[in-house]
């Protein structure tokens, strides 16, 4: 039996590695997305940094490993048989449950997921323990649990919420007033001023105070302790002459230093605050099993009050982990999945917004709209109006497309070296404070706060920017209660059967892991390949050609969506019905985001080539009305399926069966001559256009006999009509869209697209 603890050690060795994995694929992305959203850096310049940051940062974690040894539980309450149960239930549950929150793009806490890991986990084995008591009650629990220190940190991760939001929002606002947009020739006055400030600040709090978190600190207390005004003036003195020589000698904006060294002290705080969340509960497993082993006494009978004493940092520990949190950095790919999230919602200019409104999000707004309505009757005119000139965007008509507008930085110098300052200082401060600060809550919520300030959330977006914060702070509630109620479901199995259930454990979380990791390339493949491309040609001609890769995509998907319906409606397969209902969503949702790029589009055309916005306006209608009659076919037959209905008559299904044939072979044709660019193939599509129609009427009038003869189920006749009707309205539209490109194709001109050069411009 006493091998199984061992066994235990080796596998929270190894779930330590995938919780490092999972979790920097999570959280790593919180001190890069300031840099990345700016592109003030390259891609490489801000990893080699943020590296950097995270080696010397895993030094200062040493100081905050004392959280998963005792500040949730009192471990002398516990013994080590019970102590190792939880460490084992605790690492299991925190690597799914931060997997699935990174598969689905949406950033949660690495911070609540563990210390509510550990929470649930202890409050279920005190439960099994006072249940086997004859002297204990429920009242006893809290002399199981370190209620005190537990409430700090719970109730310090929701404070840092509002409190991270709130001084991101303040120091941007004023950073902007300042600044302004139109901030290149302010920075060459004043950015040497700021330099000092904002490198001051980072500096000071992530070395200064961090170090107070290390064990080098006692060698330097006597110079650091109650110098702390001086070192802060001489700082910013030196580092503000600092700033005027590099902006004097490069030509370059200090803002570029600022982002580097912000990203590397947000990297630093990151590793230092966050490393105990992956490794922590491993090494005080570490540290339980070496004080049990030279006990000599049983695992049930060895207390592990030696838990609350003091234990030996381990740096080499502590480096292997910082070196395998900058390999996944490197290589993961799921970081790059839930960066999207943040930077989309604070990104200044237009975006395909991820989120949809909800009714709280719709009511935020217009209760904020409402309060500024009546700020505006207060703030005298003069007043709004020197305000409104600070915050008077650059001309973003420039940008010809929403996709080029998505490629270009998603916010300004400003406001990343704002976003990196006021994360950094705080995290920093908190891990002084041996606090567990949730770094992807500061850094969101600095994010959000920031982007709020600076009026990135407009009239257009503002509903959507906060459905999705919504949406996040949702998840970090549920991660917490899931934390809780998963952490305590696993220990109470384990707890029954260790040697049969840890293993079975195990093994279920490596395939859960496998299977979320290839779902997720799957996914990532597959949307690469079918997305439709918006417009960038300037002509009419040059739009017919562009725009023949996205009909040939339609029809094809179409096709295959069309077949499936009749397919699956035939085998009353549930499951390919609901697969299907899944890609028809998708395809609408590609076709709305094209037409929401009709702005763009018509901002880019040529002054002669006019005619060419309704020819593409036809095109996206068409498009719409086919795929809506597609949606239409694909949900009826889920619907008809799925609430048990009659099946249809053979006779039903081999009539369908025709139809889907013909325009099976319709739709290949089609495929292939937009694909092949056979503009004069259209015609002789365009010519069979009555014999289609021809086969959908006559089943129509087929089922007219059949509904007034023999047919007995409303529901049969009303799904069959309905599917016929919606087959004829595709083959409308398809054949109208076909009529506008046969019509606007001229051969004899060639093609107007935009040079290379036009693109840089935009």
């Amino acid at each position: 039996m006493d091998n199984i603890y061992l066994y235990m050690l080796i596998a929270l060795t190894i779930l330590a590695v995938a919780d490092i994995i999972v979790g920097v694929s999570n959280d790593a992305i919180n001190f890069l997305n300031s840099a990345i959203g700016s592109k003030a850096l390259s891609l490489k310049t801000i990893m080699i940094v943020a590296s950097l940051g995270i080696f010397i940062g895993a030094v200062y974690s040493s100081g905050l490993m004392e959280v998963a040894r005792k500040g949730i539980f009192v471990p002398a309450e516990f013994n080590f048989h019970e102590i190792m149960l939880i460490f084992m239930t605790v690492m299991i549950t925190d690597i799914l449950l931060l997997d699935f929150f990174n598969t689905l793009g949406l950033p949660t806490s690495t911070t609540v997921s563990i210390v509510f890991n550990l929470l649930g986990a202890a409050v279920v084995m005190a439960l099994i323990k006072i249940g086997a008591s004859d002297t204990q009650t429920f009242a006893d629990l809290g002399d199981y649990i370190n209620t005190k220190k537990a409430f700090e940190i719970i109730s310090g991760i929701l404070l840092s919420v509002v409190i991270a939001f709130s001084i991101g929002a303040i120091v941007q606002w004023f950073s902007r007033l300042i600044f302004t947009f139109h901030y290149t020739d302010k920075i060459k006055n004043f950015g040497a001023i700021f330099g000092g400030l904002a490198l001051t600040a980072i500096l000071y709090f992530i070395f200064m105070k961090g170090l107070k978190g290390t064990p080098y600190y006692s060698e330097l207390k006597g110079y650091l302790e109650g110098n702390e005004i001086y070192i802060i003036l001489c700082g910013f003195l030196l580092f503000t002459l600092l700033s005027f020589a590099y902006q004097k000698i490069t030509k370059k904006s200090i803002l570029i230093i600022v982002i580097a060294v912000g990203t590397f002290g947000l990297a630093l705080a990151f590793s230092g605050n966050d490393l105990v969340n992956f490794i922590g509960v491993p090494m005080a497993a570490y540290h339980s099993y070496e004080a049990w082993s030279v006990s000599g006494a049983s695992a049930t009978d060895f207390t592990m009050g030696v838990l609350s004493k003091k234990m030996p940092a381990e740096p080499f520990l502590l480096f292997i982990a910082g070196g395998i949190m900058v390999i996944t950095l490197w290589f993961s790919k799921k970081a790059k999945t839930v960066a999207e999230t943040e930077i989309s919602l604070s990104r200044q200019s237009d975006t395909h917004e991820k989120f949809k409104p909800n009714l709280l999000s719709r009511s935020i707004v217009k209760g904020t709209t409402l309060l500024t309505n009546a700020l505006t009757v207060i703030i005298p005119k003069s007043t709004q109006k020197k305000v409104n000139a600070s915050f008077q965007k650059p001309d973003s008509a420039l940008l010809l497309t929403k996709d080029q507008s998505i490629e270009a930085p998603a916010f300004d110098m400003i406001r990343a070296s704002v976003n990196l300052m006021v994360a950094g200082v705080l995290i920093s401060i908190a891990t002084t404070m041996k606090l567990p600060l949730s770094t992807t809550y500061v850094t969101f919520m600095v994010a959000m706060g920031t982007s709020l300030a600076d009026r990135a959330w407009g009239a257009d977006s503002a509903v959507y920017r906060v459905a999705g914060v919504l949406n996040v702070i949702g998840g970090w509630f549920f991660t917490a209660i899931a934390a809780f109620m998963g952490a305590g479901l696993v220990v109470f199995l384990i707890n029954w059967h260790p040697a049969v259930m840890t293993p079975i454990l195990l093994l279920l979380t490596v395939i859960l892991l496998v299977r979320n990791y290839l779902s997720h390339k799957s996914k990532s493949l597959t949307k690469s390949e079918d997305s439709l491309k918006n417009a960038e040609s300037s002509s009419l001609q040059g739009v017919i050609h562009e725009s023949t890769n996205n009909i040939a995509n339609v029809v094809k998907r179409g096709n295959k969506i069309y077949s499936n319906a009749i397919n699956g409606l035939a085998k009353q397969d549930l499951a390919m019905l609901k697969k299907n209902k899944k890609q028809i969503d998708k395809l609408s949702l590609e076709v709305d985001n094209l037409r929401d790029n009709i702005f763009y589009f018509i901002k880019n055309l040529d002054e002669s080539s006019v005619g060419a916005s309704n020819f593409y306006i036809n095109i996206l209608g068409y498009l719409q009305d086919m795929t809506q009659s597609l949606e239409y076919i694909s949900k009826a037959s889920h619907k008809h399926v799925n609430n048990n209905h009659k099946k249809l008559k053979f006779n039903q299904i081999k009539e369908l069966k025709e139809v889907d044939g013909s325009l099976e072979q319709l739709l290949n044709e089609i495929k292939d001559a937009f694909e092949s660019r056979s503009f004069e193939q259209i015609g002789n599509i365009l010519n069979r256009e009555k014999n289609i129609f021809k086969v959908v009427s006559e089943k129509i009038q087929k089922q007219v006999e059949r509904t007034r003869t023999e047919e007995s189920s409303p529901k049969n006749t009303t799904l069959y009509f309905g599917l016929l009707l919606e087959t004829k309205d595709l083959l409308k539209a398809t054949m109208s869209l076909l009529e506008e490109y046969h019509d606007a194709h001229d051969a004899s001109v060639k093609p107007a697209k935009l040079t290379p050069e036009n693109k840089e411009e935009a």
